[in-house]
């Protein structure tokens, strides 16, 4: 059996070596990571502030019409439309899909022009007045859109439908219904991933030829 080699003087050096080097890397980052975090976030951790860093940011006042009801809420300041309307009101039917604007699920309508509000400041919706699918319907009586899109099979998961729905409505309103071609170029910004389009477009055909109030 061999026996261990024993180490000399310049492995020796060599661990030195490395253990120094592993010590400059480590308080390397260590200070490249301070340099980059924000004071707001340094205060916090100073001051064992157990939430999130997202809370250490002031909130701002916001006052906006939803669905008809005046609401006035207390946000941060880089809150989306979209995480207020979801989380603090609790309108859930406005869909989170890609979460950069390229999806639709999250439209809505501001002061009746369709947005989505994934891209939307809810800040900046101060005095406004926001529609969503869940302010569409009279009570129990569905809107002549959402009553298409169920005769026509519009939907098929059904995630994606309450933005097409909204993107539908006002599609009708700017005037952009007039033929399947121009249907489809002006709901090109909402996906749907099951390929409903062909329902989806016989449903605001219906609605535009129906001359139904939307």
């Amino acid at each position: 059996m061999e026996s261990k080699k024993p180490c000399t003087g310049a492995d020796e050096g060599l661990d030195v070596k490395d253990s120094s080097r592993r010590n400059f890397l480590k308080q390397s980052t260590l200070l490249t990571a301070v340099a980059l975090t924000p004071g707001t976030a340094i205060k916090a951790a100073a001051s064992h502030v157990d939430e999130q860093i997202a809370a250490v940011f002031e909130k701002m006042p916001l006052k906006m019409q939803v669905n008809g009801r005046q609401q006035n809420l207390s946000v941060e300041p880089r809150s989306t439309l979209l995480d207020i309307l979801r989380e603090q009101l609790d309108l859930t039917g406005t869909k989170k899909g890609c979460d950069h604007g390229q999806c639709g699920a999250c439209t809505v309508h501001v002061d009746g022009q369709r947005v989505n509000s994934c891209l939307t400041l809810g800040i900046m919706m101060n005095g406004k007045k926001i529609t969503t699918i869940e302010g569409l319907a009279n009570g129990d009586k569905l809107h002549p859109m959402q009553e298409a899109f169920i005769k026509h099979d519009g939907f098929q998961c059904g995630y994606c439908t309450p933005g097409q729905i909204m993107s539908a409505v006002a599609c009708i309103r700017e005037g952009h219904a007039n033929s399947e071609h121009e249907i489809r170029e002006y709901m090109s910004g909402n996906i749907c991933r099951c390929g409903a389009y062909p329902n989806i477009v016989n449903a605001i055909q219906e609605v535009k030829d129906g001359g139904m109030a939307v």
